[in-house]
């Protein structure tokens, strides 16, 4: 008997997803050879100046890819509803030590909702600030301040990205397919978005 599974993502979404994903991980990559000057990195593209084309050259991809979520999931992700700020009062349940009940979720839950704002927010500052660095080299002041939001957008991406991956595989058994062929396991399903169980009438 054939295990009973719901579509959660369209063709079009797990395609940006990866491609907003691997370029993310190249750019923390080569990000990290540039902050700490790490000649390993630079081996692996040939050169610093190669290093720097592949930066410069995948992070437009990626502003491309981050700017095509904004039709799926921007609206969704602004609207917080009092179950969401219930979530966020007690952390998700990850901050207690002890089984903590939380509210129920829709489609996307509170946790992801911030994730991805913080993740648009950086994401178009550490777009913006690149964009300044690599075509307006002249501009002293300018440059000074792009380094700073670029920086700090960087450690935002490096803290957020690898939780955000452990989240969606080992922490979580069964979601890892959603983003492989669009589905998640019915019973998976009624567990974690009852509210869209609800909305489907299932």
């Amino acid at each position: 008997m054939s295990e009973k599974t719901l579509v959660k993502a369209t063709t079009a979404e797990i395609i940006n997803h990866w491609i907003l994903a691997v370029s993310c991980i190249l750019l923390i990559i080569t990000g990290y050879g540039f902050v700490f000057k790490m000649e390993g990195i630079y081996a692996l593209f040939g050169s610093n100046t190669t290093m720097k084309w592949v930066h410069n050259w995948t992070g437009v991809i990626f502003t491309f890819s981050l700017a095509g979520t904004l039709f799926n999931y921007l609206g969704e992700a602004l609207d917080l509803s009092r179950d969401d700020w219930n979530w966020i009062k007690l952390g998700g349940g990850y901050l207690s030590k002890k089984h903590v009940q939380v509210p129920p979720m829709g489609k996307i839950n509170t946790g992801q909702k911030l994730y991805y704002l913080a993740i648009l927010a950086g994401g178009f500052g550490i777009a913006v600030s690149g964009l300044a660095i690599w075509l307006l080299p002249g501009m002293r002041t300018l440059i000074q301040v792009s380094h700073l939001v670029h920086n700090l957008a960087f450690v935002l991406f490096v803290v957020a990205v690898p939780a955000h991956i452990y989240l969606g595989t080992l922490a979580n058994p069964g979601l890892l397919r959603i983003m492989i062929d669009g589905t998640v396991p019915l019973e998976v399903a009624k567990k974690r978005y009852p509210k869209w169980m609800k909305e489907l009438g299932i």
